[in-house]
């Protein structure tokens, strides 16, 4: 009488006889199928190897019904994981329940990690008689299709595999896990990225943001989280009050200067180093180059009159309070979003480190650093920024597809009426036509355009300015 005693006992617990069922099922399932990964049925059953290649369709088939049979398990467990919450929420017993529940998300998070080692369940019965031919010990082996097998470094491994619900259960985009990228061309820099991703967790990163860069502007972008701290420069100092550090240099204390050339601003401000970006030889001479421009022309034909600069007081009397929020897709050191706050107008200023601290400097300003390379879709939903302002970046070396794909991209975050602000864009003559066929394609209203040449290239050369409206576009 004391066995029935003690079951019945148990089964005052609802759901936990079933939970021990299942868990000693799925014990046995997870062995089963974890040899199968190394042995087919075939070999623990019969030992004629030789035998076992004539008939492929045989282990095939044993892996095929493995297959469907974890499924089921899968979906088994789903439905004893929503049953332990129904019972949880009738019961008082909620600790026990959830804790059955969180174990049971446990054991289908490793038997979905061992389905993935499976063959697919399509297409496995399709062989030929060459396959067949090929003596069992010399058939080449099967690659993994899983992305994080490609690496070698733990730390890219286990950022790029997919990270499962902890509950087993769908979130509210309808996913059941966290599904992680990286760029595809870092699969081409597999050496330059492991480098970068091999570190220690909870340390301090290595001096690698070049590195780093060098990934993105070649393709490895989005690059991939990283467990370690940053590092600082050694002696950090406050910025300056928002009123001075507009047109004022920032200390020279507050950035790391191991990667560069020029060891502070003093050295990039003078005109006679040249030693930041050569398209911006002068951005950080914020007194005599960076104050004049947009307010007064500065770089005025004194042949011709003409100017390829408009100024931000007559682009901005073209909407009249209307402009509030836009982007400055440019190298520079944040001058443009400067000017504008003056009309109080949020500019964020996307741009990378070409040779120099560009994105310390920006938000050493006061301003907004957007670290981004052209690669990459924009961050910004669809119709929301009221101005795209670009210049001395998006010029005639640029391939006339991967164009397309950034004034669509462009297109897509400005709203109805906003304008398109393409500020000094060089090229030569003979390919002025191509790229003004570009801008044309987005059939945007022409508020400003002009054409000018280009002094210093022997007459090679010409500057092209637009500012330009995009449609309403009321699309059903």
């Amino acid at each position: 009488m004391r066995g029935p005693f003690v079951f019945l006992k148990l089964g005052t617990c609802r759901g936990v006889h079933r939970f021990i069922f299942v868990s000693g099922i799925l014990a046995l399932l997870l062995c089963f199928a974890t040899l199968s990964k190394f042995y087919s049925v075939g070999s623990l059953l019969t030992t004629d190897t030789f035998c076992n290649h004539e008939n492929p369709e045989w282990q095939w088939g044993t892996k095929s019904e493995v297959r469907v049979t974890i499924e089921t398990v899968v979906q088994k467990i789903q439905q004893e994981i929503e049953a332990m919450r129904d019972l949880s929420m009738e019961s008082s017993s909620s600790v026990s329940a959830m804790k059955y529940s969180s174990f049971l998300a446990d054991i289908l998070g490793l038997i979905e990690s061992v389905q993935a080692f499976l063959p697919p369940s399509e297409g496995i019965y399709q062989h030929n008689s060459e396959i067949r031919s090929v003596h069992p010990l010399t058939m080449p082996k099967q690659q993994s299709d899983e992305p994080a097998n490609y690496f070698l470094i733990e730390e890219i491994r286990k950022y790029v595999k997919i990270k499962p619900n902890r509950l087993g259960k769908q979130n509210f985009m309808g996913a059941n896990g966290t599904f992680t990228s990286i760029g595809h061309a870092c699969f081409a820099m597999k050496k330059e990225l492991e480098e970068y991703m091999d570190y220690d967790v909870g340390e301090i990163c290595n001096d690698d943001w070049k590195l780093a860069q060098k990934l993105m502007v070649h393709g490895c972008d989005p690059l991939p989280r990283r467990r370690c701290f940053s590092r600082a420069p050694k002696l950090y100092s406050k910025p300056f009050p928002i009123n001075e550090s507009m047109w004022k240099l920032p200390d020279n204390r507050n950035v790391r200067w191991s990667q560069y050339r020029c060891k502070n601003f003093n050295c990039l401000a003078s005109n006679s180093t040249r030693k930041g970006f050569f398209k911006c030889a002068d951005c950080f001479n914020l007194t005599d180059h960076e104050m004049p421009r947009w307010i007064k022309h500065v770089n005025l034909d004194p042949n011709l009159n003409l100017t390829s600069d408009f100024l931000i007081p007559e682009v901005l009397d073209i909407k009249p309070g209307e402009i509030r929020v836009g982007l400055d897709f440019s190298v520079g050191t944040g001058t443009f979003a400067a000017r504008m706050r003056d009309f109080n107008i949020t500019i964020v200023s996307a741009t990378i480190n070409l040779g120099a601290p560009f994105n310390e400097m920006i938000a050493l300003r006061g301003l907004v650093p957007l670290y981004l390379t052209i690669n990459q879709r924009l961050p910004f939903f669809d119709n929301t920024l009221d101005l795209i302002h670009t210049t001395r970046f998006l010029d005639g070396w640029i391939d006339f597809i991967l164009l397309d794909f950034v004034l669509y991209d462009w297109d897509r975050i400005l709203r109805p009426g906003g304008l398109l602000w393409i500020d000094s864009f060089f090229c030569l003559k003979e390919d002025l036509g191509d790229y003004l066929d570009a801008f044309k394609s987005l059939r945007y209203k022409k508020h400003n355009w002009i054409v000018v040449p280009k002094l210093d290239k022997d007459d090679r050369e010409v500057f092209f300015s637009a500012v330009l409206e995009k449609p309403p576009r009321p699309f059903r």
